[in-house]
């Protein structure tokens, strides 16, 4: 006589066989290894997540603070982010019990013709039951496990999503407030400038009265000034611009910032660790999201490719039936049975290939997308610190320069105290030192703003963990 247990062998694998079968897929994508790239295994972060805050201006952190309070795209982001929690709560129950309760009733008549006899047979009767079940889908073949590890990788993406959503907003909001405040310095500048080209064409007028100097230092002394005018007029609608762009950053309306002054803060120094081959890996949230979105991708194949094997679900009830509501709750009425069921995917294979196909191709693209994401971030990285490299040689340069134009000024200064040159000359030389006054903000603008795009291109200080 044959062992019940070889028995139950004997099926499982007539059923394994009788399952559709499962198609050869080529070779999934691989994603960029670190070292490949160029990328370091681990360092620590070289900045704050609150970066911003070390610019020590109150009025740009009023500004960030609020955007990331009210902000409607960070509300978009965090309803996303909600949504794939809820899927992670589905996966997680798909794997528990099913247990319910339930109440039937109706009102009928039983024909007289039918397999029920009399005296119920030619009679309306109100029928009830009352009963309890449960019922759970056993994961033999790692299906609700893979379903679930997918759900978990997408809600671990979409929260990478709200960090790279929160450093997009501080970082655009730290852009306009700096580039107002470059804005707004130049244009002090451009009023003192202008300021002196007024007083060389008040003297240069005085000496062509005193006939000193022709028509022609007459019209080169003028032609400055109507292109200073131009110039300022830009200033003053960048400047306009700007507060509008950061009023609709932080969610107020365009005029609420027209009285917004904003200053240029000190260099920050420079980070310490800050080189090419730092590590990304963990550090800046959009790559974090689509290593996350890969391992989602790579845990849906498996969950297709568990389609293909038997469902095996056990059942259970219990409760009452009668006919006649005054029977129902009666030891009589009892009901109760147990039992399992199986389904075989034997004439869906059509579905099922087409559903893991598509599957894998979903998980070449998300790896796909990764690595262009990689290489992109270890771009703009090294792009960033040589940015900044390149603007701190400049800076020494120009700070020479300024020093050259000063150096001029006061001589030119001592040549007029001695009688040896004229008011114009002065004039003059302190035109030229404002020229590099203007070169020498824009530097320390770009500097400040290239800090802000090195803080975004290494993750703002935020790390992943969620390892």
């Amino acid at each position: 006589m044959i062992h019940s247990r070889t028995l139950v062998a004997l099926a499982a694998a007539a059923m394994l066989a009788a399952c559709a079968q499962i198609p050869a897929l080529p070779k999934p994508a691989a994603p960029l290894a670190a070292d490949k790239v160029g990328l370091s295994e681990s360092s620590k972060a070289a900045f704050d997540q609150q970066w911003w805050a070390a610019f020590r201006d109150p009025q740009l952190n009023t500004l960030i603070e609020r955007a990331l309070a009210e902000s409607p795209n960070l509300a978009l982001v965090q309803a996303r982010m909600n949504k794939a929690a809820a899927m992670v709560e589905a996966a997680v129950a798909a794997d528990k019990p099913v247990v319910g309760l339930g109440l039937d009733a109706s009102r009928q008549r039983y024909t007289e013709h039918g397999l029920i006899p009399p005296p119920i047979a030619g009679t309306i009767r109100t029928t009830a039951t009352l009963q309890a079940g449960i019922s759970h889908e056993w994961d033999f073949f790692g299906k609700h496990a893979a379903a679930l590890n997918a759900a978990l990788g997408q809600h671990k993406a979409s929260q990478a999503d709200m960090a790279a959503a929160r450093l997009v907003l501080a970082t655009q909001i730290s852009r306009a407030y700096l580039s107002l405040a470059q804005v707004q310095a130049q244009a002090e500048l451009l009023d003192r400038m202008t300021g002196e080209r007024q007083a060389a064409l008040a003297l240069v007028r005085q000496r062509s009265e005193a006939g000193l100097d022709g028509a022609q230092e007459l019209r080169n002394a003028e032609l400055p000034l109507p292109e200073l005018r131009r110039q300022r007029l830009i200033l003053n609608a960048q400047a306009t611009i700007l507060r509008h762009q950061l009023a609709a950053l932080t969610v107020q309306a365009p005029q609420t910032l027209d009285s917004l002054l904003a200053k240029l803060p000190a260099a920050q120094p420079w980070p310490a660790d800050v080189a090419p081959g730092l590590d990304l890996l963990g550090r800046r949230p959009e790559l974090v999201a689509a290593r996350w979105r890969v391992e989602a991708a790579t845990q849906q194949v498996k969950e297709s490719r568990a389609q293909f094997y038997p469902n095996v679900t056990l059942s259970a009830f219990a409760g009452f039936s009668s006919i006649g509501l005054d029977n129902l709750i009666n030891a009589g009425s009892r009901q109760y049975g147990f039992g399992p069921s199986l389904r075989l995917p034997i004439f869906d294979t059509g579905r099922l290939r087409a559903q893991l196909t598509g599957s894998a191709a979903e998980a070449d693209a998300a790896v796909a997308s990764y690595n262009a994401a990689l290489l992109d971030a270890v771009r703009d990285a090294s792009d960033q610190y040589t940015g900044l490299q390149s603007l701190r040689a400049q800076t020494a340069e120009q700070a020479e320069s300024l020093a050259q134009s000063q150096r001029l000024l006061d001589l030119a200064q001592q040549r007029r105290s001695a009688g040896l040159s004229s008011q114009l000359a002065v004039l003059n030389a302190r035109l030229s030192l404002l020229q590099q006054e203007r070169q020498a903000l824009d530097l320390r603008a770009q500097a400040l703003l290239g800090q802000v795009n090195l803080a975004r291109s290494l993750g703002g200080g935020w790390n992943d963990t969620t390892n």
